[in-house]
């Protein structure tokens, strides 16, 4: 057997799997979104066996994206983890076939809570999909394996119908980058959303007259080790920018690049952020701009004065911090 070649085509039969999924989802996705979006109590998932694993996961992305949820082993539940259940939650049931026992029988309990019934399913026709109130439909056509018995397309399904699920609640409910930094105070993100720039800024702020030589610009630039300098005009207003690339551009292309003055080969204008905004935010300006410092301001006027540099290093080093 080719390992290589036959990988490739489980995972061309998965792919084509999925796209036949995506294909027929409809209208019902639109209701089981709304319903949660509106439920004010939780959702709860629950499968057994290799579906259970994938609920488990469900039920992970939806916590961790504002939507409180949780995992019930559906063997369990019929021995007193049924108690998990308030009146009137939504509860998510997966089942490929939609004929596993265990999962048929919640359902009587589940209707005297007065839940609100979702099926995840590869089984339209099956006995689940009959006693629920909505269906999402997730049948492949067959498993990855030659003999069709492991759990390997069918899985992937429900699992990116999960995905799509808590994608949609997630935007539905117009959750941001800083609330998900509010669950994830641990993580690189919320070291990056958390803390504002000017914690992480540098104090400390090259700066050089238009009139100044090449040679003191590249002093003034190595001696703070921020890789930029800014220039200010006679008035003291700050007119441009010098980094390492403009230093470097200025004497691969003038060969009487020492006679230089920092008005010569400075960038015109600069990029600013103020000091209130986030890490995230000042990372986000520098891969938009493929720049790696910014100005640090206090306020949007035109004329604020520079109060620090923000270097990606501080980002960098910021998101690193204690993660290890």
């Amino acid at each position: 057997m080719n390992v290589v070649e036959r990988s490739k085509d489980v995972f061309a039969l998965e792919i084509e799997a999925l796209h036949e999924v995506s294909n027929r989802i409809d209208e019902e996705m639109n209701r089981v979104v709304e319903l949660i979006y509106a439920h004010t109590g939780k959702v709860v998932i629950t499968g057994i066996g290799k579906t259970g694993i994938i609920g488990r996961k469900i039920a992970a992305s939806m916590t961790s994206t504002g939507t409180l949820a949780l995992f019930l082993n559906a063997a369990e539940a019929m021995h007193g983890d049924l108690g998990m259940i308030s009146c009137g939650d939504v509860v998510i049931l997966l089942s490929n076939s939609g004929e596993s026992d265990e999962i048929i029988k919640l359902v009587p309990p589940l209707r005297q809570l007065q839940c609100k019934l979702v099926a995840i399913t590869g089984n339209r026709l099956s006995s689940l999909a009959k006693v629920v109130d909505y269906v999402l439909d997730v049948a492949v056509e067959r498993e990855a394996g030659k003999i069709g018995l492991a759990p390997t397309t069918s899985t992937t399904a429900a699992l990116v119908m999960g995905d799509a699920l808590t994608v949609c609640l997630m935007e539905r409910k117009n959750f941001l980058a800083k609330n998900f930094a509010l669950i994830h105070p641990g993580g690189a993100l919320g070291k990056l959303v958390l803390v504002e720039v000017r914690e992480r800024m540098s104090l400390i702020v090259p700066m050089v007259d238009e009139t100044t030589p090449f040679k003191e610009v590249l002093l003034e630039v190595s001696r703070k080790k921020l890789g930029i300098t800014m220039v200010k005009n006679q008035s003291g207003a700050v007119t441009g920018v010098i980094t390492d690339g403009d230093i470097r551009r200025a004497v691969e292309s003038n060969d009487h690049f020492q006679q230089l003055k920092a008005y010569d080969f400075m960038s015109r204008g600069f990029k600013r952020i103020q000091a209130q905004q986030m890490l995230n935010d000042a990372l986000q300006m520098m891969n938009h701009y493929k720049i790696t410092t910014l100005a640090v301001v206090e306020n949007d006027a035109e004329d604020a004065p520079i109060i620090g540099i923000l270097h990606i290093h501080h980002i960098l080093g910021s998101a690193l911090q204690n993660t290890i």
